[in-house]
């Protein structure tokens, strides 16, 4: 491993800052109260900002929501989320008519491409315990000839993530789920088909990482000009080299070199981020993200018109039955109940 591994370290904020080819990283970590039976919080709304509330007060946000905790209907163009749902439970519902329930490890991909309406609830489904929330939202551009494709979502359930286990000389375990990319013989489940991610020579990865105490794991070599950014979100730290990367802090690699990192006297979780950027130039306003501010006044001037297929259902906080189970409802209409 040479001196020019680590290309920077910062601490990490509210929104994650994250290499070309993604946008950024929305980390979400609410323990949210039990549940009040209509899905909202059992506990009073009094002093928060209704609407617009990231206050983190009493250990969790309502967010845009006004009864239950999310983001209610919004456009987007243009680029992908991948929401990783790893603790609670997220409603979706979108302009195309798909609607879903996911939660507890699984992760939904989505194509925004010409453009779509979507909402992302936080049912708190449990009326006899707390509803703790985890989630991580990863916006990943489109290049420029993908922008405009048909919208598209898809799930990748927990209990079908390629999990692979690698132990270390002393038998020290770390865990790796695949979300997207390769490791050891093992690969992803199918990204969406437009996305960066599927075509294997931009070496896109998205990794869960969990290193048990003092574990010692090297992530292989990618290839030139590839991008690496590996972020601590729990745990005390890690060691790359010399240096000595805290909790809740990233650590921006290069993704041509084998990289070792040595965990600390405490379990640790990380999230990794991999990918040959896009290198085009990027135009973003709010839920658009496009290659020029033309672009993006029409994203706007069609959203005006045209709804990206408007709004079918009856409010923009669409949630689902109270002991609803995980399910998906796409596009063509094929239901997925887990």
């Amino acid at each position: 491993m040479s001196t020019s591994t680590i290309k920077s370290i910062s601490q990490l904020g509210a929104q994650w800052q994250t290499p070309d080819p993604f946008l950024f990283c929305a980390f979400h970590y609410d323990k949210f109260p039990k549940g009040n039976g209509k899905l909202g919080p059992s506990q009073s709304l009094a002093g928060r900002s209704i609407g617009s509330d990231f206050s983190g007060k009493d250990g969790w946000s309502m967010y845009h929501g006004q009864e239950v905790p999310g983001f209610p209907g919004h456009p987007h163009r243009g680029f992908e989320t991948v929401t990783i749902a790893l603790e609670g439970m997220v409603d979706h519902s979108d302009s195309l008519g798909g609607t879903g329930r996911f939660g507890d490890g699984d992760v939904q991909w989505m194509t925004a491409g010409k453009g779509v309406q979507h909402s992302e609830m936080f049912p708190l489904v449990h009326e006899d315990k707390e509803n703790t929330l985890l989630l991580f939202q990863i916006w990943l551009n489109l290049p420029k000839r993908s922008k405009m494709v048909e919208p598209y979502y898809g799930m990748m359930w927990s209990e079908e993530i390629p999990h692979v286990v690698i132990e270390d000389a002393d038998g020290k375990e770390t865990e790796v789920q695949l979300i997207a990319g390769t490791l050891n013989g093992q690969k992803a489940l199918p990204p969406a088909p437009d996305s960066w991610a599927a075509d294997e020579d931009n070496h896109v990865a998205i990794w869960l990482i969990k290193m048990s105490s003092n574990a010692c794991f090297e992530i292989p070599a990618a290839a030139e000009m590839v991008s690496r950014s590996l972020y601590l979100y729990q745990g005390d730290h890690i060691k790359i080299g010399e240096h000595q990367i805290n909790n809740r802090h990233k650590v921006d690699l290069e993704g041509s070199e084998t990289v070792k990192v040595e965990n600390g006297n405490s379990e640790s979780y990380l999230l990794m981020l991999q990918g040959r950027p896009l290198m085009e130039p990027v135009a973003q306003y709010g839920p658009f993200v496009m290659n020029t501010q033309a672009e993006i006044q029409q994203a706007f001037a069609e959203y005006q018109q045209t709804q990206f297929g408007g709004w079918p259902w009856p409010v923009v906080e669409h949630t689902h039955t109270p002991h609803k189970g995980r399910f998906a409802k796409f596009i063509d209409g094929t239901i997925i109940e887990k």
